[in-house]
């Protein structure tokens, strides 16, 4: 069964995320994802325990996109004074049971960005996507502002609060090649947040985030989920006061002297 098991998967070597070839043609397309995953899935009743983790998720989801709905049109009207349009990015994922949805985010990249960041991962995207950054898009990242508009994802059902991160279709059909257990990770949601984001850094082995993502499938529960959300609060708390003081100081390095 897909249902993963408690201990962590033994999965065979894998290159770090800046190795990972370029997609190319013969990587499948969002229907095929899905009905290989049917094909290969056994037939497994939900848990119950997932009901209660839908309904946290529309209950969370609904009610931060209402709280903050003027932080959310402030943000978009900024992103669109400083440049112009698109206010959202849109991006095609791999969701439950190998379905494709549209990711929405908002924009903290030049325009076009995904054109020329798309074939790059790991340490590559990250040197490459900096020069890309908007400066409305740089405090929106600091922030983790930019992900507000994946609530909406969770409100639809493409996604939930907790759970793997989702991923490009083209990149996550090599994943499954060289991790057959990557395949599992679609036995539940995507998250805005998962498991493995509070445990590990964006640099680590594709096969140790799996391992996490397994170990948060196999044991999910109301606990584990609130665990994880408050492990991201933290982190986002924590993140964005360090982004705040390194910003602050880089502005003090700039100020001119004072006195005589």
């Amino acid at each position: 069964t897909l249902e993963a098991s408690g201990a962590p998967p033994r999965a065979p070597h894998v290159r770090r995320r800046s190795e990972e070839p370029a997609p190319t043609e013969s990587a499948v397309s969002g229907a095929s994802l899905a009905e290989r995953y049917r094909q290969i899935a056994h037939a497994h009743e939900p848990r119950r325990v997932d009901n209660a983790l839908r309904g946290l998720d529309l209950l969370i989801a609904g009610a931060t996109l209402i709280v903050f709905a003027l932080v959310i049109a402030s943000i978009a009207l900024l992103i669109l004074l400083s440049s112009g349009r698109p206010v959202l990015y849109r991006g095609a994922r791999v969701g439950r049971a190998g379905e494709i949805f549209t990711m929405y985010k908002f924009r903290t990249l030049a325009a076009d960005a995904e054109t020329r960041l798309g074939p790059y991962l790991g340490e590559d995207l990250v040197a490459r996507t900096e020069s890309e950054v908007t400066r409305v898009g740089r405090v929106l990242r600091v922030m983790h502002l930019d992900e507000l508009p994946q609530l909406w994802n969770v409100v639809r059902g493409d996604m939930s609060v907790v759970g793997p991160r989702p991923i490009r279709p083209s990149f996550f059909e090599l994943l499954c090649e060289q991790i057959p257990q990557y395949w599992q990770r679609l036995v539940v949601r995507p998250g805005v947040t998962g498991f493995a984001q509070t445990r590990i850094t964006r640099e680590a082995l594709w096969e140790f985030k799996v391992a996490h993502d397994l170990e948060y499938i196999a044991d999910r529960s109301v606990a584990l989920y609130f665990r994880v959300l408050g492990a991201t609060v933290w982190r986002v708390l924590r993140r964005t006061a360090i982004g705040i003081r390194r910003r602050l100081a880089k502005l003090r390095g700039r100020a001119p002297p004072t006195g005589g």
